[in-house]
């Protein structure tokens, strides 16, 4: 089995826990019965749990209890979720199918789609909280994260970097960094959040908590730059979404600007300067750290 292979394989089993928990975490709360299923329809309907992930893995390798962070862990799949369904309205996005299935405003309605991503966002809140009330991690880690966290998916964060795409889409000559800007605020916020909070949920010393925060926003930059290059050279089944969009909408992206060729060379560079920030560490979460960052360029090779 190939290094991509085995990495995609774990990824896959730690997904598949924080699935086990997200499967109960809107049940018995008096959700009305269409909202909790277009509610679950996004929230279950498969995906990397990349973010999720993230935030156990550092709480891990930094000597936290992941047991106990999987409520703020899965609140970070609620809020990328929420985000998701928000972009594919056709106010903003207009995109019909989201990971091989209809958008959650085609299988339901537009009112309804609206009223799930807010639902998502408000629960997520409650999931950071049941962190330490239900699971008991300490308050002032909780508190801290959830700073964090806030900041990286508000106004400041994911949602203005989704106003920047808007106000970029069908403009031509956005420059390289203001198009790094944006994407840092809609894609990179919360990825880097995802690891920071992760290491704040630990209890680990502000050094740490630094190279977690700088190994997810090189990552996160990284990522960005894959999507942007898939969107081009992959196809509608394997991203689960229209392939050419990007283009088609009249999208600035990273291969519209640099081409293909140095668009992989630049997502490379992120990784490795992201790699820099887990030379400290040992053992298998920091094994699976490396090879996760390296699979996410490796996924265009």
């Amino acid at each position: 089995m190939t290094a991509a292979a085995t990495v995609k394989e774990e990824l896959a089993r730690r997904a598949a826990s924080v699935e086990e928990f997200l499967v109960t975490c809107l049940r018995d709360r008096g959700i009305p019965d269409r909202l909790l299923a277009s509610m679950e329809y996004s929230l279950l309907a498969g995906g990397k749990r990349l973010r999720p992930v993230l935030v156990l893995s550092w709480c891990g390798m930094l000597g936290g209890e992941p047991d106990k962070a999987m409520p703020f862990a899965a609140s970070m799949e609620c809020i990328h979720t929420y985000s998701l369904i928000h972009d594919d309205l056709p106010a903003m996005d207009d995109d019909d199918l989201r990971r091989g299935k209809p958008s959650n405003h085609k299988r339901f309605d537009e009112a309804t789609a609206i009223l799930a991503g807010d639902g998502l966002l408000t629960e997520a809140f409650g999931l950071m909280s049941a962190a330490s009330i239900v699971r008991g991690l300490p308050a002032d880690r909780v508190l801290r994260a959830i700073f964090v966290l806030a900041q990286a998916a508000g106004a400041g964060g994911m949602v203005g970097g989704q106003a920047v795409d808007m106000e970029f889409t069908g403009r031509t000559g956005v420059p390289l960094p203001e198009l790094q800007r944006m994407h840092a605020m809609k894609t990179g916020a919360l990825i880097t959040a995802a690891c920071e909070c992760g290491a704040i949920l630990a209890g680990a010393p502000e050094a740490d908590v630094a190279n977690a925060r700088e190994f997810g926003r090189n990552i996160g930059v990284a990522f960005q730059i894959v999507d942007d290059v898939l969107d081009v050279v992959s196809d509608t089944e394997t991203l689960g979404k229209p392939a050419g969009s990007d283009e088609a909408m009249g999208k600035t992206t990273y291969p519209a600007l640099m081409g293909l060729d140095k668009s992989k060379q630049l997502a490379v560079e992120y990784v490795e300067t992201a790699l820099t920030h887990l030379s400290g560490y040992y053992g298998g979460e920091q094994e699976f750290l490396w090879q996760l960052a390296r699979y996410i360029v490796d996924r265009v090779y």
